[in-house]
């Protein structure tokens, strides 16, 4: 349960993601947003790794390279699909297409790599989350676009995530946290700044800007990754990105908390699917666990 109870708390920071954002001053280029967050949370767990260096760690297997090539890969697609996407489609719709499709990506690449497939209970409980999250979605209303670009990067970014669950989960049960995610965000890291130097052009962030970078970074970024991949050591990759339908919880609460939103009465709906949908596939993984 406490692979859960982790996986949800780095939900509710990915959830501070678009609050923090919120505060950005306007202009900020989103590609540069993106590239400088995996710049942060790479130096954040190069000093954590560093700091909390043993004789444990050093002695652990050796890094799968190809892998971790790999996770920095999903990584770094994520997050420029996510932010190309929501150009697009929009913040509401992009954010549900992409966080509802990744646990469904992921439960399919489990079944189809890993040779595991997801009960129908678990099924069951993802599929009222995806229906929850859209409801949420239409009831706080806001700017859509029905784009086919604008959803293709949103499916792609659900993609990379869900793909970078089920890729890195072995990598941290060999080779530990930390030191697992300090390379893969390095590299990802090095592989988003020429990409946005191309997209994004020069970048030009006040005080403020580089404020709420760090904060993505580190905090929205680094420490709930970490809380994640510490979650992926107990809970299957699928569950884990199932879990993750509780951001838009978070982001939902903080709308109303500090943004000042009026939740419509669809939207409380949508929160209330959401919510089942977690329940179900939190007592889906409870109960594969008690028989395995």
């Amino acid at each position: 349960m406490h692979g859960v109870v982790l996986v949800l708390l780095a939900a509710v920071l990915w959830g501070t993601t678009g609050t923090a954002h919120s505060f950005a001053p306007a202009g900020m280029p989103p590609f540069w947003v993106g590239a400088l967050r995996l710049v942060m949370a790479g130096a954040f767990f190069l000093l954590l790794n560093r700091l909390l260096h043993t004789r444990t760690t050093a002695s652990a297997a050796p890094l799968n390279w190809v892998r971790v090539l790999l996770c920095a890969l999903c990584m770094v697609t994520y997050n420029m699909a996510f932010f190309a996407g929501l150009q697009y489609t929009g913040i509401g719709l992009g954010t549900a297409v992409a966080i509802g499709s990744s646990p469904v990506w992921a439960g399919l690449l489990q079944a189809l790599i890993l040779r595991r497939w997801p009960n129908r209970l678990w099924w069951l409980g993802t599929a009222i989350g995806v229906a929850g999250g859209f409801v949420m979605t239409l009831g706080k209303g806001g700017a859509m676009h029905t784009s086919f670009i604008g959803l293709a990067l949103c499916l792609l970014a659900g993609f990379a995530y869900g793909a970078y669950a089920i890729v890195s989960q072995p990598l941290i049960l060999q080779s530990g946290v930390t030191r697992v995610n300090a390379w893969v965000f390095f590299s990802a890291a090095l592989i988003a700044l020429p990409i946005a130097v191309a997209l994004g052009g020069t970048p030009d962030f006040n005080a403020q800007g580089w404020a709420v970078v760090v904060y993505l970074g580190v905090v929205a970024t680094g420490v709930a990754y970490l809380l994640f991949s510490i979650g992926l050591r107990s809970v299957s990759a699928a569950t884990s990105v199932a879990l993750s339908k509780f951001e838009p919880i978070t982001a939902f609460a903080l709308s109303i908390w500090v943004v000042g939103e009026s939740p419509s009465w669809l939207a409380l709906v949508g929160l209330a699917l959401v919510l089942l949908g977690l329940w179900l596939v939190v007592h889906s993984e409870m109960r594969q666990n008690r028989q395995a």
